[in-house]
């Protein structure tokens, strides 16, 4: 599989698929580091933000950054770069363990794994005891029960209230991205792996074989699954696709923290989730430096917030950026919320659990 994902990190950044998201100008003064780098394509925007190139201007760095899925990172030959900044830890640790790498990565920031829905549907979910509202306003997707859902095969014409609701036909299911690629597809098989193996991770082949027939049931409902999990949330924002959507928190909360639209969209978070440290390996002195600024920057934290994300080192600024803004609610705090962090499994049984879900 590694080397499957080599060859495919490979040509992704030869074919020119992957792009550059933060160009330098011609005129940038020569005190300026320019710092290389390899980052989700979640993180693409943020980068790009002309106040995040500012304040790393003023700190004397010039970020220039491509995209790629997360776990092709780890397969892809990073010489000539200074950092490499996937969604998630595994993958960052799969980049460090190949490189021998020994100081220790960087947080700056993270993401937990969240729902998308239209309102209505949300409404049904909750009229069929698979998710529920707080007085709050924050709605949480009851997981236990929708994988019993999904493996009765239940459909949403099943469903109490369906049939008000043109667009709900088919087998229920969450899509989902690529886990050989993404980091939000490999996550979202960490969590369920650990609900269908009693609350427990999966640590070995009997767990791996214990779970490996939902894995592929949930997988194969969804057909061809994308790279990278903006697909899946540009498709529901423009009305086409599957009801249900994973995604990342901060792809949803950026839109409400810059003030746009996002009709009736309803974030659920599944009571047992993951959430997504993004994670960045240093290659150089200037990619280490880059992934401090990023964590202790008060200035670069407000940004972070602007695009949806959660500082790790300002944990009361996520709630505060977004307290006023309309739009879907928001859980500021998640343990506040009674969300479940599952383990996330070592990166070999994460693998054989990817290749389960495969069917291989």
């Amino acid at each position: 599989m590694r080397r499957l994902l080599g060859v495919l990190g490979a040509l992704v950044l030869l074919g020119g698929v992957v792009f550059a998201v933060v160009r330098g100008q011609v005129g940038d003064p020569p005190e300026l580091t320019v710092v290389k780098g390899v980052i989700g394509s979640e993180k693409r925007e943020f980068f790009a933000d002309p106040e995040v190139v500012a304040e790393l201007g003023a700190q004397g760095l010039r970020v220039d950054a491509v995209t790629t899925g997360s776990w092709l990172m780890a397969g892809t030959k990073l010489d000539g770069y200074d950092f490499a900044f996937p969604a998630s830890l595994s993958p960052a640790e799969e980049i460090r363990s190949q490189l021998g790498i020994k100081s220790e990565p960087v947080r700056p920031f993270y993401s937990p794994l969240v729902v998308v829905a239209h309102a209505g549907i949300a409404g049904v979910l909750k009229d069929n005891g698979l998710a529920e509202k707080s007085s709050s306003g924050v709605w949480t997707l009851r997981m236990e029960q929708y994988l019993a859902a999904v493996r009765a095969d239940r459909t949403w014409q099943s469903l109490k209230g369906a049939d008000a609701h043109a667009e709900l036909a088919g087998s229920l299911y969450l899509t989902t991205t690529d886990p050989e690629t993404s980091s939000s597809g490999a996550l979202h098989l960490a969590a369920v792996s650990y609900l269908l193996n009693d609350r427990r991770v999966v640590a070995d082949d009997a767990g791996v074989a214990r779970v490996k027939d939902a894995l592929r049931q949930l997988t194969a409902l969804q057909g061809d699954q994308k790279t990278s999990s903006d697909g899946p949330f540009k498709d529901f924002l423009s009305g086409v696709g599957n009801p249900l959507v994973l995604v990342y928190e901060s792809q949803v909360a950026a839109l409400a923290a810059q003030g746009r639209s996002t009709g009736d969209l309803v974030v659920l978070y599944p009571d047992t989730t993951v959430s997504s440290d993004h994670t960045m390996v240093g290659l150089t002195d200037g990619g280490r430096r880059l992934a401090e600024l990023l964590r202790d920057s008060p200035r670069l934290r407000s940004l972070e917030v602007r695009y949806g994300f959660r500082p790790q080192g300002d944990p009361a600024a996520f709630g505060a950026g977004l307290t006023e803004k309309p739009g879907p609610r928001f859980a500021p705090d998640l343990s506040a919320a009674g969300l479940q962090q599952a383990p996330v499994p070592a990166v070999a049984v994460l693998t054989r659990l990817i290749d389960a879900a495969k069917g291989r």
